[in-house]
């Protein structure tokens, strides 16, 4: 028998357990209007795309790149080059849809973003006094890969409008003093995941400037860039990077779909060899994914490629109904909030909610503890499930709030889903009414 004090600490780390217990809940109550899965809506999918992508991208291989039909073969079916075989296309959509102008050999292909987050860490932290940055409330895919390398993590906070400059330069100055490196920072600048939040342009150029100070690097991550709600689409750090500060991670999961796996990292910073010799970080990530996943699949990157092939290389247009379905699942959302949670009514003026200018998810603040128990209640007696937010922040943090995830569901069942919420509070805010009553 194995001694768990004998694995690596970060297995007995809560956070390592959330996913694990929110499916459990939803295995429990599958009958329940769930709001917690931030995945696309399937009504984009249709089995024939996986072949329509594949012959489309063979025909760009024959036709565009003169590959003969052994050449086909071997991209097809080998093991193929580690960093991928889709990055000239990559290149041409970051430069169509982002502004983002990189050598294609500065793209590493990755199984997922996840991998990207991985291989970035694994590259850039050295030292026991490097430091991560996080914004904080933070996605649990970048904090739990920091803690399975054992990187300390120092979260910001965000305020309304995204991650709070003025505490960023105060923790960086606190570092120092520490004798510690901030080595990186990860954020999400658009439609943050829990948040929903953005950082907005002019935060941006600031962002960067400090950053520059800092002599630190902004690891950026953009799943949800292109679902805006409202007001034109902000500028990526990365197409406002004019220092080679910002190492840009991209997704095909929501843009394309999650089953393929694959995602980017855009890696164009230039190193100093030992000998004097200058490379890209590219090739530094290709030795590291090369003894971590050996390569991307190269059927799913193909697929990935047919859609690019298809589309002009621009995914910004392939998701024209999707960035309009989102746009109204959240407009159905937050409308339904003001409905179901009238300013009217005295058990309803304490719950509060953010509005996202785009993305999958919006947070609610509750005057009372939204917990396990609070989630039990919800899906066991009024049948909706919902993400507590205190799973976002590193210690404490986030007691009293929810995440709603709104892009797997209809504007009916988001209707119906907002409905079941505001009665699993007003009972429970009642209940807490009662109790009080009687301790008094």
């Amino acid at each position: 028998m194995l001694l768990q004090d004998a694995l690596h600490p970060s297995l007995t780390d809560p956070i390592l357990d959330v996913m694990n217990f929110l499916n459990e809940i939803a295995l429990r109550f599958p009958e329940a209007i769930s709001f917690a899965p931030g995945r696309p809506h399937e009504k984009f999918y249709d089995p024939q795309q996986l072949t329509t992508y594949l012959d489309a991208y063979i025909r760009h291989l024959g036709q565009e790149r003169g590959f003969t039909e052994a050449q086909i073969r071997t991209n097809l079916f080998q093991y193929g080059r580690t960093n991928g075989h889709i990055h000239g296309l990559i290149a041409r959509m970051l430069e169509k849809d982002e502004g983002i102008r990189v050598a294609p050999e500065s793209i590493v292909v990755t199984a997922g973003c996840q991998e990207g987050m991985f291989i970035s860490l694994r590259a850039l932290f050295s030292k026991d006094t490097d430091v991560l940055l996080v914004g904080m409330p933070c996605y649990i895919g970048i904090t739990g890969a920091a803690r399975l390398l054992d990187i300390e993590i120092v979260p910001v906070a965000e305020r309304e409008d995204g991650l709070d400059l003025h505490e960023l330069e105060r923790t960086l100055e606190t570092l120092r003093a520490q004798g510690k490196r901030p080595r990186a920072l990860y954020l999400v600048a658009d439609f943050a995941n829990p948040s929903g939040r953005s950082l907005p342009e002019p935060a941006r150029k600031r962002l960067l400037e400090i950053a520059a100070r800092a002599d630190m690097l902004i690891l950026e991550d953009n799943p949800y860039g292109f679902f805006y709600r409202e007001g034109p689409r902000k500028p990526t750090l990365k197409s406002m990077d004019d220092r080679g500060q910002v190492i840009y991670l991209g997704s095909f999961s929501k843009s394309a779909f999650p089953g393929l796996r694959v995602g980017y990292a855009v890696a164009d910073q230039r190193v100093l060899g030992q000998t004097g010799e200058h490379h890209l970080l590219a090739e530094d990530f290709s030795k590291i994914k090369s003894l971590l996943t050996v390569n991307t699949s190269a059927i799913c990157q193909a697929i990935i490629g047919g859609m690019l092939v298809m589309n002009g290389c621009s995914l910004l247009e392939a998701n024209h109904e999707a960035i309009r379905f989102y746009k109204e699942n959240m407009d159905a959302t937050l409308q339904a909030l003001e409905r179901h949670f009238p300013r009217s009514e005295a058990w309803a003026r304490d719950v509060t909610w953010n509005v996202p200018d785009g993305g999958f998810f919006l947070v609610m603040k509750l005057p009372i503890e939204a917990d396990e128990a609070l989630l039990e209640q919800s899906a066991r007696h009024h049948q909706v499930i919902w993400t507590p937010m205190r799973y976002f922040y590193l210690g404490t943090g986030g007691e009293h709030e929810l995440r709603l995830s709104v892009s797997y569901l209809t504007p009916e069942r988001i209707e119906e889903g907002v409905s079941r919420l505001a009665r699993l509070l007003k009972t429970a805010l009642e209940q807490r009414g009662a109790r009080a009553l009687q301790a008094g």
